[in-house]
């Protein structure tokens, strides 16, 4: 599927060295692209997640250490590049409330960093990672792409205004932009703050899983899913200018999926809720999604 696609083109990826991104590079590697990863620098000169991959993949890759705050640097690498994948962006919610500049300065600057250099690049294609997070609330199920979006943190209000930059410079410059929305991505090398690994860890150390509120619904996809969703949106002509949903199309509580988890480990379980107050701008639940379209579209989520 798409193979034939990638053979030997040339591709960029930002954050290749985390959670997502080193699973798509790895991806695009195994289709016969040809990968530059752009990856954050660090004073040990380690890959991230990349450094454990198959060493026949890391052979292949053209690894470039850097910061896509540096608008010259990321131009450079940009240059030759036919397909960029940005996936570059602070995710830590709760983080955004105590730093929000920080959210601006690099979800929303980085993106137009990232805009520009791939428009003097004249690079074919970019896949500009957005998430679920800022619908918000949902105001109605199943959420399809033209849900209100809705600023309910820091977080979410930067990656909004990180999607309208984006959208801008496909209208203006004629930028060939896809737009894709993770709902929540599962799997290897997820933060260990997220749900299922404080689930498992917990179910691991005893049969008592301590967690917030366990009534919201979430829309799970496991990595390789996600990761074909990436994949079909940079291969597929039509996505451009689009906004894409990703995910299962699948919802489940908190609660259920604890229970389910620990049926899977085949542990006892017993959930104590510790959620008192959700802060006034958290999102209660995001609901499942439903995309509009043919099948590319549909097949066309871990927040970014």
């Amino acid at each position: 599927m798409t193979h034939g696609f990638w053979e030997g083109r040339k591709v960029l990826v930002t954050v290749a060295d985390g959670f997502i991104g080193s699973h798509l590079t790895e991806r695009l590697e195994t289709l016969g692209a040809e990968v530059r990863a752009f990856c954050l620098y660090n004073s040990n000169g380690s890959w991230g997640w990349l450094d454990g991959a198959d060493p026949a993949v890391k052979r292949l890759l053209d690894v470039r250490l850097g910061d896509i705050l540096d608008a010259r640097f990321l131009e450079e690498s940009c240059k030759g590049a036919d397909t960029v994948f940005h996936l570059a962006a602070l995710i830590a919610i709760p983080y955004s409330y105590t730093a929000p500049e920080s959210f601006v300065d690099t979800n929303v600057k980085r993106t137009l960093n990232i805009l520009e250099a791939v428009r003097r690049a004249g690079c074919r294609t970019m896949i500009h990672t957005s998430t679920s997070e800022l619908y918000g609330t949902a105001q109605r199920v199943p959420i399809e792409e033209a849900h209100p979006l809705k600023g309910q943190s820091p977080y979410s209000a930067s990656k909004i205004g990180a999607d309208k930059i984006a959208e801008s410079f496909h209208l203006s410059f004629r930028l060939p932009v896809v737009t894709v929305r993770p709902f929540n991505t599962f799997g290897p090398r997820q933060s260990a703050r997220a749900v299922i690994p404080t689930i498992i860890t917990q179910l691991l150390a005893g049969q008592t899983v301590r967690l917030g509120n366990t009534s919201p619904t979430r829309d799970l996809s496991f990595v390789a899913n996600t990761v074909d969703g990436f994949v079909l949106a940079a291969s597929t002509p039509a996505a451009i200018g689009r906004t894409i949903n990703l995910g299962s199309g699948r919802e489940i509580s908190i609660s259920d999926l604890a229970q389910l988890i620990a049926r899977l480990m085949d542990k006892p379980i017993h959930i104590e809720s510790e959620y008192t107050r959700m802060r006034p701008g958290a999102v209660r639940w995001n609901d499942c999604w439903q995309t509009i379209g043919s099948r590319a579209n549909c097949l066309v989520g871990n927040r970014v």
